[in-house]
């Protein structure tokens, strides 16, 4: 083995030693630095695997939805639009679609009421309706149940339960109510040939913001949305919902970073005595530092890892609990989904770097400080 590496070994085998002689103290560090880094990575991996799972969903979602825009607000598309749109050069498909909100007071949660497209994997007949696995569990809901909703005019609507949908969809399903056209426009009172809004499909898709301003030009009160305007506005709301996690750590991360200067800038008159004895037995200043160096290495390491594999077990096999309810952002109606591991290099890097590089340089001053006193006066204190 080299000599150098002979060397560090010894410091090494000397710094657990010597952590070992004041384990109290080391200890109670470890612990709440390993709480620090445990609580902002499980902020960084459970935002970060939701930001992963909404791209996921929204990948095949539609290149265009345009909707009709009344006194600033949305309103139903009426007849003719979809003959007009279709007209557009470099659109290659369009298609009406019904969707809407139900408020049910038994639950005191809102559904989202949908009429299937022609190709979906959950077709429903009338007087039947496939609800999402969440609405399922609030209203006790088993297929070929019945279920009784009041329409907004005072009119009762009575549907069979056809089925329900999959646990592995329930990201985005966990609300969702499918209904027939028919039953949807009864339901609603929406007259024939009015839709919610119009996807469309764009036969180029580096054409897609041109197809837009197109539509713009020809329908005035349109509003076009774009997909990646889409990704865009959920990335920018998890954003904010992580943020106001970490700013609520802020106060604990101040408490933490004085509560690490402290300890590491503070040397007892035994650490000083220490580093006396050292020097006089023929240690230089700069074993004594590097052997310092080890210490908060290994400290700030340890808590390091500790932490992040702690948040990786709360996040990705125990639900992220504890901060469930704030990230995901459902109100009543929460859906259960097991989120897909995903680690992100750089979210990492930086937590690493805002964790465990300060306290390792905070220990280098005060040590140098001990390092460079006469023997002598270090060991009288």
């Amino acid at each position: 083995m080299p000599a150098w590496l002979t060397r560090q070994q010894a410091l090494i085998d000397f710094t657990l030693a010597s952590l070992a002689r004041r384990k109290l103290k080391n200890l109670g560090l470890l612990l709440v630095y390993t709480l620090i880094v445990f609580l902002l990575a499980s902020v960084m991996l459970f935002g970060h695997a939701l930001r992963r799972e909404a791209a996921a969903v929204l990948k095949d979602s539609p290149e265009v939805i345009i909707q009709r825009m009344v006194a600033g607000r949305h309103d139903l598309i009426p007849p003719g639009y979809l003959d007009r749109l279709g007209h557009i050069r470099g659109v290659q498909s369009q298609q009406g679609r019904l969707w809407g909100y139900y408020y049910d007071p038994v639950v005191k949660a809102n559904y989202t009421v949908m009429v299937p497209g022609p190709d979906a994997a959950s077709p429903v007949a009338t007087g039947r309706v496939v609800v999402g696995a969440a609405m399922a569990r609030a209203r006790g809901l088993a297929p070929g149940n019945l279920i009784s909703l009041r329409a907004y005019s005072g009119r009762l609507f009575s549907f069979t339960v056809a089925d329900v949908l999959d646990h592995d969809s329930e990201l985005v399903s966990a609300d969702l109510v499918l209904m027939t056209e028919a039953d949807f426009r009864a339901f609603f009172e929406i007259t024939a040939g009015h839709y919610t809004d119009i996807v469309l499909s764009v036969a180029n898709p580096q054409e897609v913001r041109n197809v837009a301003a197109k539509i713009s030009a020809a329908l005035p009160d349109s509003r076009p949305i774009l997909r990646d305007e889409v990704l865009r506005t959920y990335e920018s709301v998890f954003n904010w919902r992580e943020g106001i996690v970490l700013v609520l750590l802020a106060g604990a991360l101040l408490a933490f970073a004085i509560f690490a200067w402290e300890k590491a800038s503070g040397l007892s008159a035994e650490e000083k005595r220490e580093i006396g004895i050292l020097k006089a037995i023929g240690w230089e200043t700069g074993d004594v530092l590097k052997m310092k160096f080890w210490e908060g290495a290994l400290v700030s390491l340890t808590a390091f890892l500790l932490g992040y594999v702690a948040a990786y077990l709360h996040v990705f096999h125990f639900a992220s609990a504890l901060f469930e309810p704030v990230l995901k952002g459902w109100a009543v109606l929460y859906p259960r989904f097991e989120l897909t591991p995903a680690v992100d290099g750089l979210q990492v890097a930086t937590l690493f770097f805002f964790t465990v590089f300060p306290y390792t340089v905070a220990t280098t001053v005060p040590i140098w400080r001990a390092a460079i006193t006469d023997p002598d006066a270090a060991m009288r204190g």
